[in-house]
């Protein structure tokens, strides 16, 4: 165990023992340190802020505070996706810059896996306008061909009801006014196009692996206006 996993771990081992106390030599045993090294970093989380107190002398040890912390949060990557997602459609409220103090707390106490899986699928969404109509469901399928780069076989029904079934290879999401895009390059039609998600009917995952597709080199030669910043 690495130094910031075990000042995390401590907080949650006196968060656990709350409001009783835990010595030192405790802690040193419980993470197979040296007692040196547990007060060493106790000091380091009083220091940056942790509420934890000591008492001294014979059954006095470590103890925190438990109603002014937290427990770890454990967002899922799609959590954390839709909150950042909504922080930024918000963009031009007044509360703009709280939301990114927000989304900052947020990623700070989720753990590492979680929260390097949010960062790829955001770095995989734009949003030009804030769309007019709520985001159809993205189905776990389309989210799982974005995140781990595999070929998508959909069934698409255009604006007129016509129907199509073909393989293409996911880049990201976008919005417009008009709603939330799937953007891809398309096999049956040889060139990048882009999904409305209410109008995907069907999506299967067909397990071919395909190199990463840059979203935004798509985006420039799909004919819809960008120009706003991305999320992240």
């Amino acid at each position: 165990m690495n130094r910031t996993d075990r000042l995390y771990a401590i907080v949650e081992e006196l968060r656990a023992r709350a409001p009783r106390t835990m010595r030192a030599a405790e802690l040193a045993e419980r993470f197979e340190v040296t007692t040196r090294t547990i007060e060493r970093d106790l000091l380091a989380l009083q220091e940056a802020g942790a509420p934890i107190w000591a008492r001294p002398g014979p059954g006095g040890g470590y103890g925190i505070h438990v109603e002014t912390t937290l427990p770890p949060l454990n967002l899922t990557p799609a959590e954390a996706t839709a909150l950042a997602t909504a922080l930024a459609a918000a963009g031009r409220t007044p509360f703009a810059a709280a939301g990114r103090s927000a989304l900052m707390k947020l990623a700070a106490v989720m753990a590492e896996a979680p929260k390097e899986t949010a960062a790829t699928l955001i770095s995989r969404i734009r949003l030009a306008h804030a769309p007019g109509d709520a985001m159809a469901p993205l189905s776990s399928v389309i989210q799982e061909a974005i995140l781990a780069a595999i070929a998508l076989e959909i069934t698409y029904r255009d604006a007129e009801g016509r129907e199509t079934t073909r393989v293409v290879e996911p880049a990201g999401l976008f919005a417009t006014r008009s709603g939330w895009y799937l953007s891809a390059w398309c096999r049956l039609r040889q060139a990048p196009r882009a999904f409305h998600l209410g109008r995907i009917v069907a999506a299967r995952l067909t397990g071919e692996r395909i190199p990463p597709r840059p979203l935004d080199a798509l985006l420039r030669d799909i004919p819809i206006d960008m120009t706003e910043p991305s999320l992240m």
